[in-house]
């Protein structure tokens, strides 16, 4: 039996902010209290958390880790141990791998293949084409995050599913499931693209991304889905919210628990404008493009008022050489899920976010909108999947410290003043003092039925 005991925390959890101690035995939290004593004859293990904060490890709901099929990116190991260095102790992955996942044989393959590799928690979305509605349906609620097109191409015209309102219909008529969208104007996007080719004689520059998939596109899509959505009252979540005037068309009264429309920000639209193309050109291409700081601002106020309920990374790695080219060439994404704490908390240290809802939007309020069970927050009782890091210890990001695959990142050279120290999965401890520990140690995610 494993006895763990974290002293002298400063724990940011459920809206508050105290010092305590959190007694663990074997994956669970088992106390939470002031002061906790233990028998003296007791074999237990003592963290002194003394000048740092204690918070749940970070549910990170959108990536794509790559495996199978497309391994030279990343794979399920790299990935997970990347997450585990940057406080990501549960993820939910894409199906844009190598087959698709789009059958239940599939699905099953990779969750049997994350149960031997994966060092932090997971999920695995079902993806939708135009030929599983049926399949895709009839896998349960309780076995899986969601239903998807994220990464994949919808029809052989490769269109997202968002653009295909007669499939939404049955699909949004008869589904059970939280359907997650990715919501961009393909007929908008296609016609900004003719015309920036047309203006730079085809070599359109990297800044020019976020003319082509602009801000009308975003919202002209998300404002269609949110209307269907509505008329059939399913689980809809909107993912890579990149724009304030998207975020306006959510609500905010409804409590997180009983949301039918959902929507996730991400890190990259946080942190990154339409003012780092100069500087980082192709190493910021995202799909949904980079948009203005006036988007950040209303994102970030998005999110302080609960229009959007989530933050999650979209980490996407491509080998460098995916990222060099023509416009055409270069492939959207980036690895991120290394990073995505300390960036966040550099926007603390900016005064732009509270620690309190940073926990809220990367671990409460994922574990609400997924209906997750016992994931989520430091309670009595829940797995024991925690982060404990240190405010004020700055460090660069370098070639070196990097744990992606692809061995790159849009952040590398920047100096960022929060370092995570300790992060324990279910109980054990994964991550300590730089060095990844012990086995893989991640669990498959449970959910309620209900969704």
């Amino acid at each position: 039996m494993s006895h763990i005991i974290i002293k002298n925390a400063r724990i940011i959890n459920e809206n508050k902010d105290f010092h305590g101690d959190v007694y663990i035995r074997n994956e669970r939290i088992e106390r939470i209290d002031n002061a906790i004593g233990l028998p003296l004859n007791m074999l237990v293990k003592e963290i002194d958390a003394k000048d740092s904060i204690l918070i749940p490890g970070i549910i990170d709901a959108h990536v794509h880790f790559r495996d199978p099929g497309l391994i030279y990116k990343g794979d399920m190991e790299s990935e997970s141990k990347a997450g585990i260095a940057g406080g990501v102790t549960s993820f939910m992955d894409m199906p844009n791998t190598i087959p698709n996942v789009l059958s239940h044989t599939t699905l099953e393959e990779k969750f049997a293949s994350a149960s031997q590799r994966s060092f932090g928690n997971y999920s695995f979305f079902m993806g939708l084409n135009h030929d599983n509605l049926e399949e895709a349906l009839r896998i349960s609620t309780e076995d899986v995050c969601g239903l998807t097109d994220d990464g994949l191409y919808f029809d052989k015209n490769n269109s997202l599913l968002c653009n295909s309102p007669e499939y939404l219909e049955k699909l949004f008529s008869r589904s059970e499931h939280l359907v997650a969208l990715h919501a961009e104007d393909e007929s908008m996007i296609y016609a900004n693209y003719l015309k920036s080719k047309q203006k730079w004689n085809g070599e359109i520059p990297p800044s020019d991304h976020s003319l082509i998939r602009n801000e009308l596109a975003c919202l002209s899509s998300t404002k269609k889905l949110v209307e269907l959505s509505k008329k059939y009252n399913n689980r809809l979540h909107l993912l890579h919210i990149s724009t304030g005037a998207e975020a306006l068309l959510f609500d905010h009264d409804t409590p997180i628990a009983d949301k039918r429309i959902t929507a996730e920000a991400c890190i990259h639209h946080l942190y990154f404008s339409t003012e780092d193309y100069e500087k980082l050109g192709n190493k910021i291409k995202w799909n949904p493009s980079i948009k203005s700081k006036d988007n950040q601002s209303m994102l970030l106020q998005a999110l302080s008022d609960n229009k959007i309920d989530i933050i999650a990374t979209d980490h996407a790695p491509h080998d460098w050489k995916e990222k060099l080219g023509t416009y055409e060439e270069v492939k959207p994404g980036g690895p991120m899920i290394q990073h995505a704490l300390p960036v966040l908390l550099e926007m603390y240290h900016n005064n732009l976010i509270s620690l309190e809802k940073i926990v809220e939007k990367t671990s409460h309020h994922v574990a609400e909108v997924y209906r997750m069970k016992e994931r989520g927050f430091i309670r009595e009782g829940y797995f024991a999947d925690l982060a404990m890091v240190d405010l004020n210890d700055p460090w660069k990001v370098t070639a070196d410290n990097l744990r992606y695959k692809c061995k790159w990142s849009p952040l590398q050279g920047r100096t960022l003043r929060s370092k995570i120290k300790k992060v324990m999965v279910n109980g054990t401890l994964a991550f300590d003092e730089g060095s990844i520990k012990g086995m893989p140690a991640g669990m498959r995610l449970k959910f309620n039925q209900s969704r």
